[in-house]
């Protein structure tokens, strides 16, 4: 997987497929990292994850915020609160040794494929009048002129992005994957505004993760930054195709598929660890 030409598809595809599920397209590209490139090291591997994580969310965001869709207030609250966890998470993957990253993610990958799987699909919630306390109403209308009236809890989202902002560049995945189930079934965002807003903050996080492993020296490596390059490019272009289909078709049918590809890719990971 180094000619350019096909880092530029599978880029392009991550960057899609992501961008239509609201998470950055990590949890696609480190497993096949791991399966293509044995010979790297787990923090190379996650800084050229967290690299394509960030290209693909920044793109997805603007093509999100010309929509109209993106709740600025709650994703720079949260955003803010995964920030000192990714700094630690980036930190913490120079003491992850290879087979345990792989036995760690393999396992991940399995949770996430059961829970796409069997997950019911989300619909959103009326908004209680008046709002519990403890909650923060907001009231949202995009460019098409629909309207969203919603009300989160603060305290319990800044508690998941601080946990979703350690974990999320330690395993080279985004958070989105985490944070959009998250937002939806916990917070009762509206599934439009939670898809949107996760990459928002997904965007500023990972920038974050990335300028980090930049500091660390982890993308000094030639055919390292050939492979971001490619990859990020391809990413770019798919997440502004990714937000353009996402309300134009069902994406029952392609999660379904997803989780069946992650549980495989996850067993896989498992086997070569045990074998």
């Amino acid at each position: 997987m180094d000619n350019f030409f096909i880092l530029l598809c599978v880029g392009f595809l991550i960057g899609t497929l992501g961008t239509l599920i609201g998470a950055g397209g990590g949890f696609i590209l480190v497993p096949l990292l791991l399966l293509t490139h044995p010979e790297l090291t787990p923090e190379v591997v996650t800084a050229i994850s967290m690299g394509l994580v960030a290209c693909n969310a920044i793109s997805g965001s603007i093509a999100y915020a010309r929509i109209g869709r993106i709740d600025y207030r709650a994703g720079l609250l949260f955003a803010v609160f995964t920030i000192p966890g990714s700094i630690l998470g980036v930190m913490a993957t120079k003491y992850v040794p290879q087979d345990v990253f792989q036995l760690v993610f393999g396992g991940l990958l399995i949770v996430l494929s059961v829970f796409l799987f069997v997950r019911k699909k989300a619909t959103d919630q009326l908004l209680q009048e008046p709002v519990p306390a403890g909650m923060k109403k907001a009231t949202l209308t995009d460019r098409a002129g629909t309207v969203f009236s919603y009300a989160y809890n603060q305290r319990a989202g800044i508690l998941i992005s601080v946990l979703v902002g350690f974990l999320s560049p330690i395993l080279g995945i985004g958070g989105g994957i985490i944070h959009v189930p998250a937002m939806v079934h916990w917070l009762h965002f509206p599934v439009y505004i939670a898809t949107a807003t996760s990459h928002f903050i997904l965007a500023i996080m990972s920038s974050v993760s990335v300028i980090v492993h930049a500091i660390n020296g982890n993308y000094n490596d030639p055919q390292v930054l050939k492979m971001v390059i490619a990859l990020c490019i391809g990413a770019m272009c798919g997440a502004q195709l990714g937000a353009f289909l996402s309300h134009r078709i069902k994406g029952k049918t392609i999660t379904k598929a997803l989780a069946v590809c992650l549980g495989i890719v996850g067993l896989r990971l498992l086997l070569s660890h045990f074998l």
